[in-house]
This record gives C-alpha cells, structure tokens and sequence, in this order.
C-alpha cells in the first residue's frame, strides 16, 4: 500500500492534524483576546460628538461638545451620536474581520 503526502497510509496523520489544529485554536483565542482589549474612537459633526467602544463592542465613552446640544435641533444631535457610534463600531469590526481572515485557512477567509 502506498503512503500519502501526510506520511500516513490512505489518510493524512490524525495526530499532526490535531496538532495544527490545536495550535490554531490558540493562535485564534490569542488574536481575540488582543483584539478585545484594543479601543477605537471616531468622531462626528467636527468633533463635536467623540465615541470610544471596545472591540468588545461596548461603549467606553460618549462625548458631547456643549455647542452641539441645540434644544431645538434634538435630532441632529441624535444623528451625529449614531454617526460616532455606529462609525467606531464599525472600524472595530473592520479590525476584526481582517484580522481573524488572515489566520484562517486558505479558501476559509470568509468564515469570520
């Protein structure tokens, strides 16, 4: 019977599997937790509205500017939060994606 390309004879060696895969999984739990610790702050309205969330996706912090509280404009008020926020939000996750993609296997870069 012939060997294969992992050294095994008709099927690849269960335990350097598993041993990859273990590495991996470590590899993976190190990157989120680093990820998880790390902050991202955006901005909207000129400043006038600053949000920090986690890569935990929870917000840090939310400042407001006393010159962009009109008691008649409420609503662009709420917009440049939302702006802030979602934008934070979304460079975290940005961070996130590319970072888990780059460790997945080849042909497995979307998964995350």
């Amino acid at each position: 019977m012939a060997r294969n390309q992992f050294g095994g004879f008709g099927g690849p060696n269960i335990q350097q599997l598993m041993k990859q895969a273990q590495k991996m999984q470590a590899q993976m739990e190190k990157a989120q937790e680093e990820l998880d610790a790390k902050e991202y702050e955006a901005s909207a309205g000129g400043g006038m509205v600053t949000c920090k969330v986690s890569g935990k996706r929870e917000i840090l912090s939310l400042t407001i500017k006393p010159e962009a509280v009109d008691p008649e404009d409420i609503e662009m008020l709420q917009d440049m939060i939302m702006a802030a926020v979602n934008e934070a939000l979304r460079q975290g996750e940005e961070t996130r994606e590319s970072t888990m993609s780059a460790m997945a296997p080849k042909g497995m870069g979307g998964m995350f």
